[in-house]
Protein backbone atom coordinates (compact mmCIF):
# COMPACT_ATOMS: atom_id res chain seq x y z
CA UNK A 1 0.00 0.00 0.00
CA UNK A 2 2.73 2.28 1.05
CA UNK A 3 4.80 1.44 -2.14
CA UNK A 4 1.32 2.54 -4.60
CA UNK A 5 0.99 5.67 -1.99
CA UNK A 6 4.42 6.67 -3.15
CA UNK A 7 4.53 6.07 -6.46
CA UNK A 8 1.71 8.05 -7.40
CA UNK A 9 2.79 10.94 -5.22
CA UNK A 10 6.32 10.93 -7.25
CA UNK A 11 4.08 10.85 -10.29
CA UNK A 12 3.32 14.95 -9.75
CA UNK A 13 -0.67 14.31 -10.83
CA UNK A 14 0.13 12.18 -13.99
CA UNK A 15 -1.06 8.95 -14.47
CA UNK A 16 1.10 5.66 -13.49
CA UNK A 17 0.10 2.67 -15.19
CA UNK A 18 -1.28 -0.48 -13.82
CA UNK A 19 2.53 -2.27 -15.68
CA UNK A 20 4.57 0.32 -13.72
CA UNK A 21 2.75 -0.33 -10.24
CA UNK A 22 2.98 -3.91 -10.94
CA UNK A 23 6.47 -3.40 -11.61
CA UNK A 24 7.15 -1.81 -8.66
CA UNK A 25 5.45 -3.84 -5.97
CA UNK A 26 6.43 -7.22 -7.23
CA UNK A 27 9.69 -6.73 -10.02
CA UNK A 28 9.10 -8.93 -12.77
CA UNK A 29 7.47 -11.88 -11.25
CA UNK A 30 4.51 -10.72 -10.65
CA UNK A 31 1.36 -13.04 -8.62
CA UNK A 32 -1.29 -14.44 -11.39
CA UNK A 33 -3.60 -12.10 -8.50
CA UNK A 34 -1.91 -8.70 -9.43
CA UNK A 35 -4.98 -7.08 -10.55
CA UNK A 36 -6.81 -7.85 -8.04
CA UNK A 37 -4.40 -6.95 -4.94
CA UNK A 38 -3.30 -4.22 -6.82
CA UNK A 39 -7.01 -2.85 -6.53
CA UNK A 40 -7.26 -3.90 -2.91
CA UNK A 41 -4.91 -1.59 -2.27
CA UNK A 42 -6.00 1.44 -4.14
CA UNK A 43 -9.72 0.78 -2.12
CA UNK A 44 -7.36 0.57 1.29
CA UNK A 45 -5.51 3.92 0.54
CA UNK A 46 -9.12 5.82 -0.53
CA UNK A 47 -10.29 5.29 2.69
CA UNK A 48 -6.85 6.47 4.88
CA UNK A 49 -6.45 9.48 2.99
CA UNK A 50 -10.41 10.95 3.08
CA UNK A 51 -12.02 12.54 0.63
CA UNK A 52 -9.95 15.82 0.66
CA UNK A 53 -7.63 13.32 -1.72
CA UNK A 54 -8.89 12.03 -5.20
CA UNK A 55 -7.34 8.69 -6.13
CA UNK A 56 -8.92 7.83 -9.38
CA UNK A 57 -8.59 5.25 -12.20
CA UNK A 58 -7.59 6.88 -15.10
CA UNK A 59 -6.88 4.42 -17.62
CA UNK A 60 -4.15 2.36 -17.95
CA UNK A 61 -4.10 2.91 -14.39
CA UNK A 62 -4.67 5.61 -11.36
CA UNK A 63 -3.37 8.86 -10.64
CA UNK A 64 -3.73 10.99 -7.59
CA UNK A 65 -4.97 14.95 -7.02
CA UNK A 66 -3.86 16.41 -3.61
CA UNK A 67 -5.63 19.19 -3.64
CA UNK A 68 -4.95 22.07 -1.21
CA UNK A 69 -2.78 19.33 1.17
CA UNK A 70 0.95 19.79 1.33
CA UNK A 71 3.50 17.02 0.31
CA UNK A 72 6.57 17.78 1.85
CA UNK A 73 8.73 16.52 -1.55
CA UNK A 74 7.18 20.06 -3.58
CA UNK A 75 7.48 21.72 -0.12
CA UNK A 76 11.31 20.55 -0.08
CA UNK A 77 11.96 21.34 -3.73
CA UNK A 78 10.81 24.80 -3.33
CA UNK A 79 12.67 26.06 -0.63
CA UNK A 80 15.74 24.34 -2.20
CA UNK A 81 15.17 26.70 -5.35
CA UNK A 82 14.82 29.74 -3.23
CA UNK A 83 18.34 28.94 -1.71
CA UNK A 84 19.90 28.20 -4.80
CA UNK A 85 18.54 31.20 -6.38
CA UNK A 86 19.86 33.05 -2.84
CA UNK A 87 23.18 31.45 -3.28
CA UNK A 88 23.98 32.43 -6.68
CA UNK A 89 22.90 35.83 -5.93
CA UNK A 90 25.58 35.89 -2.64
CA UNK A 91 22.88 36.40 -0.76
CA UNK A 92 24.15 34.10 2.03
CA UNK A 93 22.07 34.46 4.86
CA UNK A 94 19.11 33.62 3.21
CA UNK A 95 20.28 31.21 1.23
CA UNK A 96 21.72 29.27 4.31
CA UNK A 97 17.68 29.90 5.87
CA UNK A 98 16.00 28.66 3.23
CA UNK A 99 17.87 25.34 2.84
CA UNK A 100 17.96 24.22 6.14
CA UNK A 101 14.45 24.99 6.17
CA UNK A 102 14.10 22.33 2.69
CA UNK A 103 15.97 20.06 4.38
CA UNK A 104 14.32 20.03 7.85
CA UNK A 105 12.02 18.33 5.64
CA UNK A 106 13.80 15.75 5.50
CA UNK A 107 12.98 13.13 8.40
CA UNK A 108 14.56 10.08 7.95
CA UNK A 109 15.37 7.40 5.58
CA UNK A 110 13.89 8.79 1.57
CA UNK A 111 10.90 5.78 0.53
CA UNK A 112 11.76 3.89 3.88
CA UNK A 113 8.52 1.74 3.80
CA UNK A 114 8.37 0.74 -0.01
CA UNK A 115 9.40 -2.48 -1.85
CA UNK A 116 13.02 -2.84 -2.53
CA UNK A 117 11.93 -2.38 -6.67
CA UNK A 118 10.49 1.32 -6.28
CA UNK A 119 13.16 1.92 -3.58
CA UNK A 120 15.95 0.65 -6.34
CA UNK A 121 14.30 3.24 -8.68
CA UNK A 122 13.59 6.25 -7.27
CA UNK A 123 15.84 6.10 -4.15
CA UNK A 124 19.20 7.27 -5.77
CA UNK A 125 17.39 9.99 -7.51
CA UNK A 126 16.11 11.24 -4.16
CA UNK A 127 19.53 11.12 -2.19
CA UNK A 128 21.21 13.00 -4.89
CA UNK A 129 19.09 15.85 -4.71
CA UNK A 130 18.76 15.86 -0.71
CA UNK A 131 22.90 15.50 -1.17
CA UNK A 132 22.92 18.70 -3.41
CA UNK A 133 21.06 20.27 -1.47
CA UNK A 134 23.23 19.73 1.67
CA UNK A 135 26.60 20.95 -0.21
CA UNK A 136 24.28 23.94 -1.53
CA UNK A 137 23.61 24.60 2.51
CA UNK A 138 27.21 24.17 3.84
CA UNK A 139 28.61 26.38 0.87
CA UNK A 140 25.93 29.24 1.86
CA UNK A 141 27.51 28.79 5.52
CA UNK A 142 31.10 28.41 4.75
CA UNK A 143 30.38 32.07 3.15
CA UNK A 144 29.33 33.17 6.57
CA UNK A 145 32.62 31.97 7.91
CA UNK A 146 30.80 29.03 9.99
CA UNK A 147 33.59 26.73 9.44
CA UNK A 148 34.39 25.71 12.85
CA UNK A 149 31.25 24.74 13.20
CA UNK A 150 31.05 22.67 9.79
CA UNK A 151 34.13 20.53 10.38
CA UNK A 152 32.29 17.70 12.31
CA UNK A 153 29.28 17.41 10.29
CA UNK A 154 31.50 17.29 6.77
CA UNK A 155 33.84 15.04 8.59
CA UNK A 156 30.22 12.47 9.13
CA UNK A 157 29.25 13.09 5.72
CA UNK A 158 32.77 12.15 4.02
CA UNK A 159 32.96 9.43 5.73
CA UNK A 160 29.21 8.30 5.06
CA UNK A 161 30.10 9.40 1.29
CA UNK A 162 33.83 9.13 0.85
CA UNK A 163 33.57 9.26 -3.48
CA UNK A 164 31.96 12.20 -3.65
CA UNK A 165 34.48 15.18 -4.16
CA UNK A 166 32.60 17.99 -3.80
CA UNK A 167 32.02 17.32 0.38
CA UNK A 168 35.74 16.41 0.24
CA UNK A 169 36.84 20.07 -1.27
CA UNK A 170 34.31 21.36 1.54
CA UNK A 171 36.16 19.55 4.11
CA UNK A 172 39.46 20.56 3.03
CA UNK A 173 38.26 24.18 2.94
CA UNK A 174 36.87 24.19 6.33
CA UNK A 175 40.00 22.54 7.83
CA UNK A 176 42.07 25.12 6.12
CA UNK A 177 40.07 28.13 7.59
CA UNK A 178 40.44 26.40 10.80
CA UNK A 179 44.52 26.61 10.23
CA UNK A 180 44.21 22.67 9.95
CA UNK A 181 46.30 22.69 6.44
CA UNK A 182 47.73 19.07 7.55
CA UNK A 183 44.20 17.55 8.15
CA UNK A 184 42.99 19.21 5.11
CA UNK A 185 46.49 17.61 3.26
CA UNK A 186 45.20 14.18 4.72
CA UNK A 187 41.75 14.40 3.25
CA UNK A 188 42.49 14.63 -0.01
CA UNK A 189 45.25 11.68 0.30
CA UNK A 190 42.67 9.39 1.96
CA UNK A 191 40.58 10.73 -1.07
CA UNK A 192 42.52 9.77 -3.49
CA UNK A 193 43.04 6.07 -2.19
CA UNK A 194 39.36 5.74 -1.59
CA UNK A 195 39.08 6.41 -5.58
CA UNK A 196 41.75 4.73 -6.71
CA UNK A 197 40.85 1.36 -4.70
CA UNK A 198 37.02 1.57 -5.14
CA UNK A 199 37.01 2.91 -8.47
CA UNK A 200 40.45 2.85 -10.58
CA UNK A 201 40.23 6.42 -10.72
CA UNK A 202 42.40 9.66 -9.82
CA UNK A 203 40.86 12.42 -8.27
CA UNK A 204 39.06 14.89 -10.33
CA UNK A 205 40.11 18.15 -11.71
CA UNK A 206 38.46 20.27 -8.70
CA UNK A 207 39.90 18.25 -6.21
CA UNK A 208 43.37 18.43 -7.69
CA UNK A 209 43.08 22.29 -7.44
CA UNK A 210 42.01 22.14 -3.85
CA UNK A 211 44.75 20.26 -3.03
CA UNK A 212 47.16 22.73 -4.62
CA UNK A 213 45.27 25.52 -3.29
CA UNK A 214 46.27 23.89 0.02
CA UNK A 215 49.56 23.60 -0.51
CA UNK A 216 50.04 27.61 -1.65
CA UNK A 217 47.54 28.48 0.97
CA UNK A 218 44.93 29.69 -1.50
CA UNK A 219 42.56 27.66 -0.04
CA UNK A 220 42.43 29.15 3.71
CA UNK A 221 41.32 32.81 4.58
CA UNK A 222 43.79 35.23 3.92
CA UNK A 223 42.65 37.23 7.28
CA UNK A 224 41.17 36.33 10.36
CA UNK A 225 37.58 34.56 10.07
CA UNK A 226 33.80 36.28 10.68
CA UNK A 227 33.42 36.18 14.33
CA UNK A 228 36.80 35.71 15.24
CA UNK A 229 37.53 39.31 13.83
CA UNK A 230 35.14 40.89 15.68
CA UNK A 231 36.01 38.81 18.95
CA UNK A 232 39.71 40.12 18.16
CA UNK A 233 40.77 36.63 18.85
CA UNK A 234 43.64 35.40 16.61
CA UNK A 235 43.41 31.87 15.30
CA UNK A 236 45.14 28.45 16.91
CA UNK A 237 47.53 27.84 13.96
CA UNK A 238 47.73 23.49 13.56
CA UNK A 239 49.69 22.79 10.76
CA UNK A 240 51.87 19.39 11.50
CA UNK A 241 51.32 16.85 10.07
CA UNK A 242 49.76 13.64 11.33
CA UNK A 243 52.57 11.53 12.87
CA UNK A 244 53.52 8.10 11.11
CA UNK A 245 50.66 5.53 11.88
CA UNK A 246 53.35 2.75 12.54
CA UNK A 247 56.26 4.62 14.42
CA UNK A 248 58.06 2.60 16.68
CA UNK A 249 60.26 2.30 19.62
CA UNK A 250 62.68 5.69 20.04
CA UNK A 251 61.41 6.03 23.67
CA UNK A 252 64.86 6.95 25.06
CA UNK A 253 64.96 9.89 22.27
CA UNK A 254 61.41 10.84 22.71
CA UNK A 255 62.05 11.37 26.37
CA UNK A 256 65.28 13.44 25.68
CA UNK A 257 63.18 15.58 23.05
CA UNK A 258 60.86 16.31 25.58
CA UNK A 259 63.09 17.50 28.40
CA UNK A 260 64.87 19.72 25.53
CA UNK A 261 61.67 21.49 24.67
CA UNK A 262 61.08 22.60 27.91
CA UNK A 263 64.86 23.68 28.35
CA UNK A 264 63.72 27.35 27.14
CA UNK A 265 60.32 27.18 29.30
CA UNK A 266 62.89 27.01 32.58
CA UNK A 267 65.38 29.19 31.53
CA UNK A 268 66.53 32.81 29.89
CA UNK A 269 66.99 30.95 26.35
CA UNK A 270 65.33 32.55 23.97
CA UNK A 271 63.58 29.31 22.29
CA UNK A 272 64.19 25.61 23.05
CA UNK A 273 65.59 24.97 19.54
CA UNK A 274 66.42 21.19 18.88
CA UNK A 275 68.04 19.31 16.17
CA UNK A 276 67.29 15.73 14.67
CA UNK A 277 70.12 14.78 12.91
CA UNK A 278 70.93 11.10 11.66
CA UNK A 279 71.66 9.54 8.39
CA UNK A 280 69.02 8.85 5.31
CA UNK A 281 66.12 6.99 6.04
CA UNK A 282 66.57 6.89 9.58
CA UNK A 283 63.34 8.61 10.88
CA UNK A 284 64.20 11.53 11.89
CA UNK A 285 60.71 13.19 10.26
CA UNK A 286 58.91 10.20 11.68
CA UNK A 287 60.28 11.20 15.11
CA UNK A 288 60.07 14.95 14.88
CA UNK A 289 56.05 14.70 14.40
CA UNK A 290 55.93 12.08 16.63
CA UNK A 291 57.81 14.37 19.48
CA UNK A 292 55.64 17.18 18.52
CA UNK A 293 52.37 15.23 18.69
CA UNK A 294 53.33 14.03 22.21
CA UNK A 295 54.05 17.26 23.44
CA UNK A 296 51.51 19.37 21.93
CA UNK A 297 50.38 19.99 25.46
CA UNK A 298 53.54 22.11 26.42
CA UNK A 299 52.36 24.76 23.53
CA UNK A 300 48.63 25.61 23.89
CA UNK A 301 48.91 28.58 21.60
CA UNK A 302 49.06 26.01 18.31
CA UNK A 303 52.10 24.48 16.25
CA UNK A 304 53.82 25.43 12.99
CA UNK A 305 55.55 23.22 10.41
CA UNK A 306 57.19 23.54 7.15
CA UNK A 307 59.03 21.21 4.99
CA UNK A 308 62.09 23.37 4.03
CA UNK A 309 62.61 21.85 0.15
CA UNK A 310 60.73 21.21 -2.73
CA UNK A 311 59.85 18.42 -4.37
CA UNK A 312 63.04 18.26 -6.57
CA UNK A 313 65.50 18.77 -3.46
CA UNK A 314 65.61 22.15 -3.76
CA UNK A 315 65.74 24.44 -0.56
CA UNK A 316 62.06 26.86 -0.39
CA UNK A 317 62.74 30.47 0.27
CA UNK A 318 62.44 31.69 3.88
CA UNK A 319 59.99 34.34 2.72
CA UNK A 320 57.82 31.48 1.48
CA UNK A 321 57.74 30.00 4.48
CA UNK A 322 57.22 32.83 6.60
CA UNK A 323 54.04 33.77 4.70
CA UNK A 324 52.43 30.37 5.38
CA UNK A 325 53.01 30.73 9.05
CA UNK A 326 51.57 33.92 8.69
CA UNK A 327 48.89 32.86 6.99
CA UNK A 328 48.47 30.04 9.95
CA UNK A 329 48.44 32.72 12.63
CA UNK A 330 45.89 34.99 10.92
CA UNK A 331 47.93 37.92 9.80
CA UNK A 332 47.18 40.13 7.21
CA UNK A 333 50.81 40.00 5.41
CA UNK A 334 49.76 43.58 3.36
CA UNK A 335 52.72 45.49 2.12
CA UNK A 336 55.07 42.72 3.31
CA UNK A 337 55.09 40.43 0.59
CA UNK A 338 58.60 40.40 -0.87
CA UNK A 339 60.73 41.60 2.28
CA UNK A 340 62.51 38.53 4.51
CA UNK A 341 63.30 41.26 7.28
CA UNK A 342 60.07 42.96 7.34
CA UNK A 343 58.45 39.35 7.36
CA UNK A 344 60.55 37.82 10.23
CA UNK A 345 59.87 40.76 12.33
CA UNK A 346 56.40 40.78 11.55
CA UNK A 347 56.29 36.79 12.80
CA UNK A 348 58.54 37.57 15.75
CA UNK A 349 55.40 40.16 16.82
CA UNK A 350 53.22 38.05 16.54
CA UNK A 351 54.69 35.06 18.24
CA UNK A 352 56.16 37.04 21.10
CA UNK A 353 55.12 35.26 24.49
CA UNK A 354 53.21 32.80 23.05
CA UNK A 355 53.31 28.83 23.91
CA UNK A 356 53.68 27.91 20.29
CA UNK A 357 56.11 24.84 18.55
CA UNK A 358 57.62 25.19 15.25
CA UNK A 359 58.59 21.78 13.25
CA UNK A 360 61.17 22.86 10.38
CA UNK A 361 61.13 19.74 7.92
CA UNK A 362 64.78 18.71 6.69
CA UNK A 363 66.58 21.96 6.68
CA UNK A 364 69.02 23.08 4.10
CA UNK A 365 71.51 25.31 6.30
CA UNK A 366 71.86 27.84 8.66
CA UNK A 367 70.97 30.76 6.59
CA UNK A 368 67.43 29.40 5.25
CA UNK A 369 66.97 28.57 9.55
CA UNK A 370 67.70 31.84 10.91
CA UNK A 371 64.67 34.01 10.15
CA UNK A 372 62.23 30.96 10.64
CA UNK A 373 63.29 30.87 14.91
CA UNK A 374 61.03 32.84 17.19
CA UNK A 375 62.56 34.72 19.79
CA UNK A 376 60.82 33.72 22.83
CA UNK A 377 61.31 31.88 26.01
CA UNK A 378 58.00 29.88 25.62
CA UNK A 379 58.38 28.47 21.79
CA UNK A 380 60.00 25.58 20.91
CA UNK A 381 61.82 24.59 17.66
CA UNK A 382 62.34 20.87 16.08
CA UNK A 383 64.25 20.87 12.87
CA UNK A 384 65.17 17.72 11.49
CA UNK A 385 68.38 17.98 8.81
CA UNK A 386 71.06 15.75 7.84
CA UNK A 387 73.32 18.96 8.27
CA UNK A 388 75.20 20.17 11.37
CA UNK A 389 73.54 23.61 11.44
CA UNK A 390 76.42 24.58 13.85
CA UNK A 391 74.58 28.60 13.73
CA UNK A 392 71.29 27.94 14.75
CA UNK A 393 70.27 25.25 16.94
CA UNK A 394 71.35 24.72 20.61
CA UNK A 395 70.58 21.34 21.39
CA UNK A 396 71.25 17.76 19.31
CA UNK A 397 69.29 14.61 19.17
CA UNK A 398 71.06 11.87 17.22
CA UNK A 399 68.52 8.86 15.76
CA UNK A 400 70.26 6.20 15.04
CA UNK A 401 69.52 2.48 13.75
CA UNK A 402 66.62 0.82 16.01
CA UNK A 403 67.49 -1.59 18.56
CA UNK A 404 66.53 -5.45 17.26
CA UNK A 405 63.37 -5.84 18.82
CA UNK A 406 61.99 -2.14 17.61
CA UNK A 407 63.37 -2.80 14.46
CA UNK A 408 60.87 -6.22 14.33
CA UNK A 409 58.08 -4.82 16.10
CA UNK A 410 58.04 -1.84 13.44
CA UNK A 411 58.43 -4.76 10.08
CA UNK A 412 55.38 -6.58 11.69
CA UNK A 413 53.45 -3.13 12.30
CA UNK A 414 53.82 -2.61 8.48
CA UNK A 415 53.17 -5.72 6.99
CA UNK A 416 50.93 -7.24 10.05
CA UNK A 417 52.62 -9.41 12.70
CA UNK A 418 50.82 -12.98 11.52
CA UNK A 419 53.20 -12.82 8.76
CA UNK A 420 55.58 -13.95 10.87
CA UNK A 421 54.54 -16.28 13.38
CA UNK A 422 55.83 -19.32 11.76
CA UNK A 423 59.03 -17.29 10.26
CA UNK A 424 60.50 -15.20 13.44
CA UNK A 425 63.98 -15.46 11.77
CA UNK A 426 63.15 -14.24 8.78
CA UNK A 427 61.67 -11.32 9.79
CA UNK A 428 65.40 -11.00 11.95
CA UNK A 429 67.14 -11.33 8.89
CA UNK A 430 64.85 -8.98 6.54
CA UNK A 431 65.38 -5.97 9.10
CA UNK A 432 69.45 -6.78 9.43
CA UNK A 433 69.56 -6.81 6.18
CA UNK A 434 67.62 -3.00 5.90
CA UNK A 435 70.15 -2.15 8.77
CA UNK A 436 67.54 -1.51 11.32
CA UNK A 437 66.82 1.73 9.44
CA UNK A 438 63.09 2.55 10.01
CA UNK A 439 62.59 3.62 5.56
CA UNK A 440 63.96 0.60 4.47
CA UNK A 441 62.11 -1.58 7.27
CA UNK A 442 58.76 -0.06 6.76
CA UNK A 443 59.18 -0.47 2.63
CA UNK A 444 60.22 -4.08 3.25
CA UNK A 445 56.88 -4.26 4.90
CA UNK A 446 54.79 -2.43 2.46
CA UNK A 447 56.12 -5.04 -0.07
CA UNK A 448 55.26 -8.18 2.01
CA UNK A 449 51.71 -6.67 3.02
CA UNK A 450 50.96 -6.19 -0.63
CA UNK A 451 51.89 -9.61 -2.09
CA UNK A 452 50.21 -11.82 0.22
CA UNK A 453 51.17 -14.87 -2.08
CA UNK A 454 54.83 -13.77 -0.59
CA UNK A 455 56.27 -15.51 2.44
CA UNK A 456 58.95 -14.25 4.84
CA UNK A 457 61.29 -16.09 3.55
CA UNK A 458 60.81 -15.36 0.02
CA UNK A 459 61.47 -11.68 0.87
CA UNK A 460 64.84 -12.67 2.51
CA UNK A 461 66.44 -14.12 -0.74
CA UNK A 462 65.21 -11.03 -2.63
CA UNK A 463 66.88 -9.26 -0.37
CA UNK A 464 70.31 -11.58 -0.28
CA UNK A 465 71.61 -10.61 -2.96
CA UNK A 466 73.43 -7.42 -2.82
CA UNK A 467 73.81 -6.36 -6.39
CA UNK A 468 69.45 -5.78 -6.39
CA UNK A 469 69.26 -4.60 -2.64
CA UNK A 470 68.45 -1.14 -3.31
CA UNK A 471 65.72 -2.34 -6.65
CA UNK A 472 64.17 -4.47 -3.76
CA UNK A 473 63.71 -1.52 -1.48
CA UNK A 474 61.52 0.25 -2.94
CA UNK A 475 57.47 1.17 -3.13
CA UNK A 476 55.47 3.42 -4.69
CA UNK A 477 57.03 6.81 -4.07
CA UNK A 478 59.49 5.53 -1.26
CA UNK A 479 63.07 4.34 -2.42
CA UNK A 480 65.77 4.26 -0.26
CA UNK A 481 68.05 4.05 -3.83
CA UNK A 482 66.65 7.99 -3.97
CA UNK A 483 67.09 8.88 -0.21
CA UNK A 484 71.01 7.97 -0.54
CA UNK A 485 71.22 9.93 -3.43
CA UNK A 486 69.70 12.64 -2.01
CA UNK A 487 72.36 12.51 0.61
CA UNK A 488 74.75 12.83 -1.77
CA UNK A 489 73.70 15.94 -3.25
CA UNK A 490 75.04 17.17 0.23
CA UNK A 491 78.52 16.96 -0.18
CA UNK A 492 80.83 18.68 -2.64
CA UNK A 493 81.38 17.14 -6.32
CA UNK A 494 85.12 16.53 -5.58
CA UNK A 495 84.29 14.33 -2.97
CA UNK A 496 81.28 13.05 -4.76
CA UNK A 497 83.60 11.57 -6.89
CA UNK A 498 85.94 10.22 -4.87
CA UNK A 499 83.36 8.25 -2.41
CA UNK A 500 82.82 5.27 -4.37
CA UNK A 501 86.63 4.71 -4.63
CA UNK A 502 86.01 3.74 -0.68
CA UNK A 503 83.69 1.08 -1.43
CA UNK A 504 87.28 -0.97 -1.81
CA UNK A 505 87.29 -0.80 2.35
CA UNK A 506 84.05 -2.82 2.88
CA UNK A 507 82.36 -3.54 5.85
CA UNK A 508 86.01 -3.33 7.47
CA UNK A 509 86.61 -0.29 10.17
CA UNK A 510 89.44 2.07 8.77
CA UNK A 511 91.53 4.67 9.93
CA UNK A 512 92.70 7.81 8.14
CA UNK A 513 95.53 6.08 6.33
CA UNK A 514 93.12 3.45 4.79
CA UNK A 515 91.31 6.02 3.42
CA UNK A 516 94.33 8.27 2.62
CA UNK A 517 95.86 4.56 0.42
CA UNK A 518 92.44 3.96 -1.28
CA UNK A 519 92.49 7.66 -2.64
CA UNK A 520 95.55 8.07 -3.32
CA UNK A 521 96.43 11.38 -1.15
CA UNK A 522 97.50 12.73 1.66
CA UNK A 523 96.21 11.53 5.36
CA UNK A 524 95.64 15.12 5.68
CA UNK A 525 92.99 15.41 2.84
CA UNK A 526 91.64 12.22 3.68
CA UNK A 527 90.89 13.73 6.83
CA UNK A 528 88.75 16.83 5.08
CA UNK A 529 87.09 14.06 2.83
CA UNK A 530 86.07 11.93 5.62
CA UNK A 531 85.13 14.99 8.22
CA UNK A 532 82.58 15.83 4.93
CA UNK A 533 80.70 12.36 5.17
CA UNK A 534 80.79 12.39 8.78
CA UNK A 535 78.99 15.83 8.43
CA UNK A 536 76.11 14.39 5.68
CA UNK A 537 75.94 11.54 7.40
CA UNK A 538 77.58 8.72 4.63
CA UNK A 539 79.82 7.31 7.01
CA UNK A 540 80.18 7.01 11.32
CA UNK A 541 82.71 7.06 13.74
CA UNK A 542 83.01 3.59 15.15
CA UNK A 543 85.97 4.22 18.03
CA UNK A 544 89.58 4.04 17.88
CA UNK A 545 92.13 1.65 17.45
CA UNK A 546 94.99 0.37 19.67
CA UNK A 547 96.86 3.13 18.33
CA UNK A 548 94.18 5.82 19.34
CA UNK A 549 93.83 6.54 15.76
CA UNK A 550 90.08 7.10 14.89
CA UNK A 551 88.24 4.31 13.16
CA UNK A 552 85.53 4.97 10.85
CA UNK A 553 82.68 2.66 8.84
CA UNK A 554 79.88 2.72 6.51
CA UNK A 555 76.75 1.64 6.88
CA UNK A 556 75.68 -1.40 4.81
CA UNK A 557 73.00 0.63 2.87
CA UNK A 558 75.75 3.50 2.00
CA UNK A 559 77.81 0.58 0.80
CA UNK A 560 75.54 -0.88 -1.58
CA UNK A 561 74.84 2.75 -3.03
CA UNK A 562 78.67 3.56 -3.70
CA UNK A 563 78.68 0.23 -5.29
CA UNK A 564 75.93 0.79 -7.60
CA UNK A 565 77.29 4.27 -8.60
CA UNK A 566 80.61 1.95 -9.73
CA UNK A 567 78.55 -0.31 -11.51
CA UNK A 568 76.63 2.46 -13.23
CA UNK A 569 79.58 4.21 -14.33
CA UNK A 570 80.93 0.67 -15.72
CA UNK A 571 78.01 0.76 -17.93
CA UNK A 572 78.73 3.86 -18.93
CA UNK A 573 82.00 3.12 -19.97
CA UNK A 574 81.22 0.26 -21.64
CA UNK A 575 78.78 2.07 -23.74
Amino acid sequence: MYTVLAALLLARGKTVSDERLSTLLWGWEPPATRNAQLYTYVSRLRKHLGPEIELVREPPGYLIRTGSARLDLVEFEQFARNGREALAQRRYHDSARYLRAALRLWRGTALANVTEHLAAAEQPRLDEVRLTVLQDRIEAEMALGRHHQLVPELVGLVSQHPVREGMRIQLMTALCRCNRQSDALAAYYEGRRVLAEELGIDPGFELNAAYQAVLDGSLAEPVVGIGQQEAGVRPVPAMVPPETPDFTGRSLELAHLRELLQVGRRTSAPSSCVLITGMAGVGKTSLALRAAHANASLFPDGDLYADLRRPDGSAKNPSEVLKQFLRALGVNIGRHQGNLDELTRLFRTHIAGKRLLVVLDDAVGDSQLAPLLPHSSASGVIVTSRKPLAGTVGHRVCAGPLTENEAVDLLAATAGSERFLAEPTAARTIVDLCGRLPLPIRVAGLRLATRPQWSATVLVRRLEDPATRLDELRFGELSVQATLANSMMEISEATRLLLPRLAAVGHAEFPVSTAAEELGMSERAAGWVLDELLDAWLLETAGTDRAGRFLYRFHELVLLYMRYILSSQSCVEVT
